[in-house]
């Protein structure tokens, strides 16, 4: 079975990924999203030789499976234009189709860029939060994932100013139980998640801050009575020392910007983005757009093929 991918922002690098990963031998068959003249343009531009498949497989080097949607309008690379967006939000509705209905065993994304799809009058926040209304899951966690070092999220694409008033038990209850069960989907048998603080220094026993001694240490005190393997809280500056993070299985951050800055330093173009709790796969690139990189070639596909690797990785276990 295939492996949706969908190349996001159709000026970006996205359909750069699909055309040079077209070009060599992969033991993962890619089902692109998008428009085949798109990629045949790509192509064109990177100057190389491809060929454009509608079916589900292909084993032939050069041969890209598409299912076709069109843009809006033609794209050039490296140039945003707002009358694409629909056409984004497009490949992501379909692709999500076929994974709910298990045409495909996994969504892969490519990057998009939120300012341009919300310049063009939709309110968009991100994938995590788009794929969970497609697919009415009422609650789904935000995991970046490298080498050596898994960050979730408690809160994603919000103002830091809104941070703290959606550190709230029920949810942060619904997120440990989410990053739990997936861990033990992957074959972690009890998963140690170590929980940050939301302020500085965990508070500081309430002199920086109230919401650890009010909300997040008494559920973390709560859960591992009913038996899950939860550290904290622990303050984010020293949560991710190489001591720190010896038997750990996931950090828990409480917004955006306190987990992801320290996974991307580690990890960048070799980590993926993944959305637990959806009832489907979803695994993507951990890198934006790149615009200026579009129709260069000069792009790593190494966040690619860890996307693709960990869909996999789920595939494998769901069937075991």
């Amino acid at each position: 079975m295939s492996i949706a991918f969908t190349p996001g922002e159709p000026a970006g690098i996205g359909p750069d990924l699909a055309v040079i990963y077209a070009q060599k031998n992969n033991d993962k068959n890619l089902l692109v999203f998008t428009d085949p003249d798109l990629l045949l343009a790509r192509a064109k531009k990177l100057n190389l030789s491809i060929k454009i498949i509608e079916q589900d497989t292909t084993s032939k080097v050069g041969e890209i499976c598409v299912f076709p949607i069109k843009t809006s309008v033609k794209t050039k690379a490296g140039v945003l234009n707002p009358n694409n967006a629909q056409f984004v939000l497009n490949t992501l509705d379909i692709a999500t189709k076929h994974c709910l209905n298990t045409k495909c065993a996994a969504l892969v994304t490519g990057p998009v860029h939120k300012g341009i799809i919300n310049q063009s009058g939709i309110d968009f926040t991100g994938h995590t939060e788009y794929l969970a209304n497609l697919s009415n899951t009422p609650k789904t966690v935000m995991m970046l994932a490298t080498e050596g070092l898994r960050v979730a999220l408690a809160t994603t694409h919000i103002p830091l100013s809104s941070v703290a008033q959606h550190i709230k038990a029920d949810s942060l209850e619904q997120t440990l139980n989410i990053i739990n069960t997936a861990l033990q989907d992957q074959g972690i048998t009890n998963p140690h998640i170590v929980v940050c603080g939301l302020n500085p220094h965990a508070g500081e026993d309430g002199y920086l801050g109230s919401e650890e001694i009010e909300i997040i240490n008494p559920l973390i005190k709560q859960l591992n009575h009913q038996g899950f393997n939860l550290t904290g809280s622990v303050p984010a500056d020293t949560a991710f020392t190489v001591d720190a993070l010896i038997g750990v299985d996931c950090v828990l951050a409480m917004y955006h910007d306190q987990g992801l800055p320290v996974l991307k330093t580690l990890g960048f173009k070799k980590a993926v983005n993944i959305t637990l709790g959806l009832p489907f796969i979803r695994t993507s690139v951990d890198h934006g757009t790149a615009l200026s990189l579009a129709g260069t070639g000069d792009i790593s596909l190494g966040s690619l093929h860890t996307a693709l690797d960990y869909a996999q990785l789920f595939i494998d276990n769901q069937h075991e």
